[in-house]
């Protein structure tokens, strides 16, 4: 549980001036020919652009990933990105959380002194994720699909049967996991009509195709479809394809430094980066991790739940993400108000920063139309039994 930044010392103070993205589409889709160092350039370039930032001013960049091959992707995107050699680079795996946590690390060694400045964020490319394998005992390779993220005696759940085990324990229904799925395309295709997205999305070129918006929000979907699908994961389940997310592949980014070097760089506003929280939970009831790192977050700063203006919540599954709200004593309808993970899809290692990106976005359109600024908060879940949360403040600078 971590505090961090000091109200009454803008040099220690974290700030996120500027967020973007790449548009978030289907694995093997629009994006499939792009690696995850070739979808995160573009976004960490744009953003050196947009705030006027000297590649050379960069103290480090940090970066979330969880399916790659290793091999600092972060120092290699950052390059590829057009930042000098010494510009170094770091990637950060903590599963679903990589992204938040990168973020987090962030505005952590921004709150240790320094004034420095980072490029912080997450990647995934599920499409061209490499195929993973262990070695057996006489030397063969033995392929695997996914990694363990718990000793077995602890029980390592698929993703689909732990949403499907929270749901049971919570007792979410099928019909209200349905419900909030429908509202969350709706949600975010009204978003994507209004042009809500399109300040944050940095568009990317894929096999010769400019792709410029997200793919997944489907307007069209209507209760009697969404009853029609069977239980995905668990015989009898309430869990189903439509009420779950679909993998993605995307990249998001931020620039993070002090309120101090923000000011002195002529930005305007930000998110102030009040505290960031990472919590473990059974790893059977994975999902509910994000709760009780924001039950943490939320009680160390003397926040109540209910005063946060703007959720992000990562919608891995509509049965977790319901549980998770109520857990807080929040109503589910509060969050995500552009549609979520749900609709627009989950990229693994970005999908955290993609939150942060989401919450700048809002909170500006917020202060655009009432003046008033927003206190925030980042959700997400982690396989293995954790959860992430950060609290965030909009604030004209």
């Amino acid at each position: 549980m971590v505090s961090i930044g000091a109200e009454t010392d803008p040099n220690r103070q974290p700030v996120i001036i500027a967020a973007l993205r790449s548009p978030i589409c289907r694995a093997n889709g629009q994006l499939k020919q792009l690696r995850a160092p070739e979808l995160l350039a573009p976004v960490l370039a744009s953003l050196l652009e947009s705030t006027g930032v000297e590649p050379a001013e960069v103290d480090d960049v940090i970066i979330g990933n969880a399916v790659g091959g290793g091999g600092n992707l972060a120092r290699y995107a950052a390059l590829q990105a057009g930042l000098p050699v010494t510009v170094p680079g770091l990637t950060v795996d903590r599963q679903c959380g990589s992204g938040l946590d990168a973020i987090a690390l962030a505005s952590r060694l921004v709150a240790a002194g320094g004034d420095p400045l980072f490029l912080a964020g997450g990647v995934e490319s599920i499409s061209t994720a490499p195929a993973r394998a262990t070695r057996d005992h006489d030397g063969g390779l033995e392929f695997y699909s996914r990694a363990t993220f718990v000793p077995p005696e602890f029980g390592d759940p698929d993703m689909g049967v732990a949403a499907e085990n929270v749901a049971g324990s919570f007792g979410v229904t099928r019909e209200r996991q349905d419900e909030y799925a429908l509202r969350s395309h709706r949600r975010a295709a009204e978003a994507a009509a209004a042009g809500k997205f399109s300040g944050e999305i940095v568009p990317v070129t894929s096999n010769g195709t400019l792709v410029v918006t997200d793919d997944g929000p489907r307007p069209s979907l209507r209760p009697a479809l969404m009853a029609r699908f069977p239980a995905a994961f668990v015989p009898g389940g309430t869990v189903t394809a439509a009420n779950s997310c679909f993998d993605a592949d995307a990249a998001s980014a931020v620039v993070v430094t002090s309120l101090a070097r923000a000011r002195s760089m002529g930005a305007t506003d930000g998110l102030e980066v009040l505290g960031n929280d990472t919590a473990g939970v059974d790893p059977e009831l994975l999902g509910i991790g994000a709760a009780h790192a924001a039950e943490r977050l939320l009680l160390r700063h003397g926040v109540a739940a209910d005063s946060v203006d703007l959720i992000e919540f990562n919608e891995a599954f509509a049965s977790q993400t319901i549980a998770c709200l109520e857990y807080l004593g929040l109503d589910p309808a509060r969050a995500n108000r552009e549609g979520g993970a749900l609709a627009l899809g989950h990229a693994y290692g970005a999908s955290g920063a993609v939150l942060v990106t989401r919450l700048l976005a809002q909170a500006r359109s917020r202060y655009r139309e009432t003046g008033s600024a927003a206190l925030g908060l980042a959700m997400i879940s982690i396989a293995g039994g954790m959860g992430t949360a950060s609290l965030l403040r909009y604030s004209r600078l």
